[in-house]
């Protein structure tokens, strides 16, 4: 007999090789019709597979959140199986669920077309209508290689005769069709529902090695229901509109070209954007009681393999040797200089903590695969710190950081979505003891802060300690990982960082590796894509463009472009011999937040119709008005007051009436 304990606190006993629907069965029956999955010990299993052992058990119908994996894994198979029988001859190698979706990659001589995924889909729908039973099979190791191998399937053989011999291996079968699969799926084809799309197709080498056979990736996405894929779809659609590439290139931000791969060329609007972001972190840092430094760019290959970096992190490093056969390393993080710095001359227990900031340029080599605009590249500026701190004074620096985080993000009008916790990896340095106590200190420190629920990821801190990632959540609801906080004991050991205690003696400090935006060029990114280009007044390139009607007013409009700069905003004038609609077209497709339009009634009156992006209304307002109220709009959220806040509105719904 077997225990099970329910979720709500009962207990149960069944027969030995009782199975998860035979259990839902025995609670009532309209449940065994709906259960999908079963999770016992927190491991999922098919409903129809006898339970090895007893244990916390709960019963998943298909809407069940832990489910959609499985709905996406199904669709994967389910698409195997449709490509199986339209394309014959072709093999399939592997097929897991990602996130949003799936993949599976295929064999085949001939390529697919983007038509062939209509297609594909259509056939997949009626393997869902056929409600093919999904059927979990044990297999002799050997017998699996020697019937893939029998039906031309050498991929999937290889894959095999990787599993240690006499190992017994699970087959899934639907229908006709089978595959090598851990499992779990669900009861048959027709529980996956038919949410799903086929999105695009990619290339990809057998195992990810380059001297292996390039095969085929289909990509696609499945959901639970109907609206969640519609939702999904209208999420990748707005996505597209906000790509940052697209954008950068309309609003003439950046570019990107083969000559300098994973390098930024910045235009002189973008790099008033980068700059006025970076000049916000600047005095956000220094109020918070940070000092900046600079440390060099390369270092001796001595330094890295001191730090540790050059064992763990080498082969992403750019190198260059002197004549006098020196190794340099340009710098891929920018840690080990700032222990240099703390290194320079003796520090004491008052010294501490000292917050220590660099816009720190690093570079690292990245495959040009993985190069994605502006978001991965190769040259990049972290807005980096290292506090230096006594182990009494982990909590306290944590939480001070995290709230300091979670007020830029406010500023940036971006969300804090999620804070995970990354556990020590495989290859790391430190003794067991040091990681215990370093990952029990973040976790504490986040709850400190008042985060109420932190993820675990096993495996995924860096190799001298645990990692708080912090993750953002955009306007059109995606995530991104920017900040992060790292807990060290190891790199001030390797480094030889030490203070004088106040009994006197030498101690280690600790390091606290942080930043908020992370790269700077990636978080520019997000931005981007987050405004889709429509900036807030303080962080726009151009905040506003004076733009004539007839060139009568071209006089009067330098006066108000000079009039707006004096005030602290960035104006553009357009004088060009255009029509105005016109005018106001391009800088509106150019993100521009406000248009102020000048005719020779303006010139005469001393005013300007102001125009908003997105808007057709415009506003008629006195000059000197609305250069008050602009500036008080466009003043950056640090140093704006309560009573700046409301100002910008008041002043421009008084222009409004006035208009």
């Amino acid at each position: 007999m077997i225990d099970l304990i329910f979720p709500d606190g009962s207990k149960r006993q069944y027969d030995d090789g009782a199975t998860g629907k035979e259990v839902a069965a025995s609670i009532a029956p309209s449940l065994a019709k709906r259960a999908a999955l079963i999770k016992l010990d927190g491991e999922l299993y098919d409903v129809d597979r006898p339970l090895p052992h007893g244990g916390k058990f709960e019963i998943l119908t298909r809407d069940a959140p832990e489910a959609l994996e499985t709905i996406r894994h199904d669709v994967s198979h389910i698409m195997a199986e449709a490509v199986q029988e339209l394309f014959p001859g072709t093999q399939v190698t592997i097929g897991p669920a990602i996130e949003d979706g799936f993949y599976y990659d295929f064999a085949r001589a001939e390529p697919f077309s983007l038509d062939d995924l209509a297609t594909i889909e259509k056939r997949m729908k009626e393997i869902v209508d056929r409600d093919e039973p999904i059927v979990r099979e044990e297999w002799d190791r050997d017998a699996a290689i020697a019937h893939f191998e029998s039906i031309g399937e050498t991929y999937k053989a290889e894959i095999i005769a990787g599993i240690p011999a006499g190992e017994p291996v699970s087959v899934y079968r639907q229908g006709a069709w089978k595959d090598l699969c851990r499992g779990p799926h669900l009861p048959s084809t027709k529980a996956a529902g038919k949410a799903f799309k086929l999105t695009k197709l990619a290339g990809a080498y057998w195992r990810g090695d380059h001297r292996n056979p390039m095969l085929q990736r289909i990509y696609g996405t499945a959901w639970a229901s109907e609206a969640d894929l519609e939702a999904y779809l209208h999420r990748l659609e707005e996505a597209e509109k906000r790509d940052h590439r697209k954008i950068g290139a309309a609003m003439d931000l950046f570019h990107m070209q083969q000559e300098a791969k994973g390098m930024i060329f910045w235009h002189p609007k973008g790099w008033t954007l980068y700059r006025t972001i970076e000049s916000y972190m600047r005095r956000r840092l220094d109020a918070d009681g940070y000092v900046e430094v600079k440390a060099p760019q390369l270092m001796d290959r001595e330094m890295w393999e001191r730090s540790g970096h050059w064992q763990k992190f080498g082969q992403n490093m750019f190198t260059c040797e002197t004549a006098e056969g020196e190794v340099l390393a340009v710098k891929p993080m920018n840690c080990p200089g700032h222990v240099q710095i703390f290194n320079h001359g003796q520090k004491s227990y008052r010294d501490l903590p000292l917050r220590m900031a660099e816009f720190g340029a690093c570079h690292r080599y990245e495959p040009s695969g993985a190069l994605h605009g502006i978001f991965r590249v190769r040259a990049f500026t972290q807005d980096d710190a290292h506090i230096f701190c006594r182990e009494d004074q982990i909590e306290a620096e944590s939480t001070k950081f995290i709230r300091l985080l979670e007020s830029v993000y406010r500023d940036c009008g971006l969300e804090l979505h999620a804070v995970k916790l990354a556990l020590r990896p495989e290859q790391r340095f430190g003794t067991e003891e040091i990681w215990d106590v370093a990952e029990q200190k973040l976790e504490r420190a986040a709850k400190a802060a008042g985060i109420a629920e932190v993820e675990l990821l096993p495996n995924e801190g860096a190799f001298y300690g645990p990692k708080l990632e912090f993750h953002l959540r955009d306007a059109i609801g995606r995530t991104w990982q920017c900040g992060t906080l790292q807990l060290d004991y190891v790199l001030p050991e390797r480094l030889d960082a030490e203070y004088v205690a106040e009994d006197g003696s030498k101690q280690r400090p600790v390091m606290l590796h942080r930043a908020i935006c992370g790269s700077m060029e990636r978080f520019i990114g997000v931005m981007i894509e987050n405004f889709a280009g429509a900036f807030p007044l303080w962080l726009a390139p151009v905040q506003v463009v004076v733009a004539t009607i007839t060139s009568d007013a071209d006089d009067y409009a330098r006066e108000a472009a000079e009039t707006l700069r004096r005030r602290g905003l960035r104006v553009e004038i357009d004088l060009r011999n255009e029509k105005v609609g016109y005018k106001v077209r391009e800088h509106s497709l150019a993100k521009v937040p406000v248009i102020a339009v000048v005719g020779r009634r303006e010139a005469e009156e001393k005013r300007v119709a102001l125009r908003r992006l997105g808007s057709d209304q415009q506003q008629v307002v006195g000059l000197d008005e609305a250069a008050m109220a602009l500036a008080l709009e466009a003043t950056p959220p640090d140093l704006a007051t309560e009573a700046d806040a409301g100002a910008p509105a008041r002043g421009m719904a008084g222009a409004l009436e006035a208009g």
